[in-house]
């Protein structure tokens, strides 16, 4: 299994961090991360328990095509992603320190095929990497588009 994650402070309070990624997923998610291609809502309406999205990503020269299930949502402090067809593991959570909000990306990868498991270091070093980009680019667009909007 890879795991990482990485961390960032965000200069404005929870509820608007909060709103960007989770209540503006579906806008916003590829423009923090540029690898994905496409993104569609499979199902209506808001994020919540049990919400299906479906991305195809580029990473690293490698397309892959997955769908992928909210599993758990606590408004304002946590949302969880889970591969459905991939195993894999996205979160993110918020935390408020005054007016600012600490934001930490967690990325869990599951078990790696008997193909891949002797690049389990490269793969796992392109995550690390990967988390402090998602982070770096979240900061960056929350702060650009929402400094000065309260």
């Amino acid at each position: 299994m890879v795991k990482t994650q990485a961390k960032t402070l965000i200069n404005l309070p929870p509820a608007q961090v909060f709103r960007f990624v989770v209540d503006d997923f579906v806008l916003n998610y590829p423009r923090w991360s540029p690898e994905v291609r496409s993104l569609q809502a499979i199902t209506e309406g808001p994020l919540r328990v049990g919400w299906v999205g479906r991305q195809i990503r580029m990473d690293q020269g490698r397309r892959t095509d997955s769908q992928f299930r909210v599993v758990a949502l606590e408004p304002g402090r946590r949302v969880t992603f889970r591969g459905a067809t991939d195993p894999y593991l996205i979160e993110y959570r918020f935390e408020p320190l005054g007016a600012h909000t600490h934001v930490t990306f967690i990325f869990e990868l599951g078990r790696l095929n008997l193909t891949l498991r002797p690049f389990e270091k490269l793969i796992r070093l392109a995550a690390q990497n990967g988390a402090k980009q998602v982070v770096h680019n979240l900061k960056g667009l929350i702060e650009t588009e929402l400094v000065g909007t309260t």
